[in-house]
C-alpha cells in the first residue's frame, strides 16, 4: 500500500474506484515537435510510438458502448498522426463529441494550415498548451520561438471563431513554472484574459491549471536539481480532501497507441496499466467492470489532491 492509498483510506475508508465512464482520453502518439522540459510522457520529435488505423477503429466502437460525454484526443501533438482527421470525421458521424489538446505551435507549420479549418467544420472543442501569459517564461519551459508561434496559432483560431463564438471552446492550459503549485484557477484566468487581450488582442473561452506531476521530465528536473523530496513533501502537505470526488481517474479511461487501458494520462506515462482485476487492453473492453474498477495509485497521485487540485479539465476545489 503506498502514501496515497493509505490517505485515501484513512479519509474516505475505501480504496479508490471508478463511479462511471464519461470522458474516453485517446493518445494517439508520443511523437511531438516540441520536447517541453516539463513534459511528463517524455514526447519529442523522435519518439516512434503512434496509434495505428485498427485501434482508433476499436476506440471508436468502444465509444459506440460507453456514449462518452467526450472523446478527449491528445498525443505528443496528435495532429502529427496521420489518421487524425479520418479519427475525427468517424467519431463525429457517429455524434461523439471531440476535444483535441494541441501544443498550438504545431499549428503554424505550413503542413497543418487545413487543421483549424478542418477544426471548425467538425465543431471540435480544442484545448491549447500556454504554461503562461509571458514570452520569458514559455520560452524557457518549451524552447525558443514557442511563445510567438502559440500566440500566432491563437490569433488563427481566434479569427475563424474559436474563443469567441460560444459553441467553439478555446481553453487554454496553465502550468508553472519551476517547483510550484499553480495558483487559483478563477484568478489566474482574469490575467490570462487581461493580458493577452491587451497585448495580442487574443481571446479565450478558459483556462485550466495543471499540476506539474513528478513523472517523466519534470521529474529529471528536479532529480538534476536534488529538488525531488522537497517537492513530494510540499504536494503531501497540501493534500486537499476537497478534491477526492472530483480525480479524473473516477469518470475517465485513457487508451494509449498501443490500446492498453489506464486509469488516467499520468498512469499511462507511467506505464500503470488498469489492473486489480479488471482488463488492461481495448480488446477486452468490459464496461461494466471498468466502470467499477479500483483505482491504481502511486504517490504520484498526490499532484492531482494538492492545493486546488489538478486534473485534465483543471482545478478541482
Amino acid at each position: 500500500m503506498n502514501d496515497f492509498e493509505k490517505k485515501i483510506k484513512e479519509i474516505s475508508g475505501s480504496w479508490l474506484h471508478c463511479s462511471n465512464i464519461k470522458i474516453l482520453q485517446v493518445n494517439i502518439g508520443l511523437k511531438c515537435n516540441n520536447q517541453c522540459s516539463h513534459c511528463h510522457l517524455m514526447a519529442s520529435p523522435n519518439r516512434k510510438e503512434m496509434m495505428s488505423w485498427k485501434v482508433m477503429k476499436n476506440v471508436i466502437d468502444i465509444a459506440d458502448v460507453i456514449k462518452p460525454s467526450i472523446v478527449d484526443i491528445t498525443g505528443g501533438a496528435p495532429e502529427l498522426n496521420p489518421g487524425l482527421m479520418k479519427f475525427i470525421k468517424k467519431l463525429r458521424e457517429r455524434n461523439h463529441q471531440v476535444q483535441v489538446r494541441t501544443n498550438l505551435t504545431i499549428l503554424c507549420k505550413s503542413s497543418m494550415r487545413e487543421l483549424p479549418n478542418f477544426f471548425l467544420d467538425n465543431s471540435v472543442k480544442l484545448v491549447g498548451s500556454l504554461p503562461c501569459y509571458l514570452k520569458e517564461n514559455v520560452n524557457v519551459q518549451r524552447g525558443e520561438k514557442s511563445f510567438q508561434k502559440s500566440i500566432e496559432a491563437l490569433q488563427m483560431l481566434n479569427n475563424i471563431g474559436y474563443g469567441v463564438k460560444p459553441n467553439l471552446e478555446l481553453n487554454l492550459v496553465h502550468n508553472p513554472i519551476g517547483f510550484n503549485l499553480p495558483p487559483k484557477q478563477t484568478l489566474l484566468e482574469e490575467e490570462y484574459r487581461k493580458e493577452l487581450g491587451k497585448r495580442y488582442g487574443v481571446k479565450l473561452t478558459g483556462l485550466l491549471t495543471i499540476t506539474n506531476m513528478p513523472i517523466g521530465r519534470f521529474l529529471k528536473q528536479l532529480e538534476k536539481q536534488n529538488q525531488r523530496q522537497k517537492y513530494m513533501k510540499l504536494l503531501k502537505e497540501s493534500f486537499n480532501p476537497q478534491t477526492i470526488n472530483g480525480l479524473m481517474c473516477k469518470n475517465q479511461i485513457s487508451i494509449d497507441w498501443n490500446g492498453r487501458l489506464y486509469d488516467c494520462d499520468f498512469n499511462l506515462a507511467l506505464g500503470l496499466t488498469i489492473d486489480h482485476g479488471a482488463p488492461s487492453h481495448i480488446k477486452d473492453f468490459d464496461v461494466e467492470v471498468l466502470s467499477k474498477r479500483r483505482i491504481v495509485t502511486g504517490d504520484h497521485c498526490f499532484g492531482c489532491t494538492a492545493g486546488h487540485g489538478s486534473s485534465c479539465r483543471g482545478s478541482l476545489a
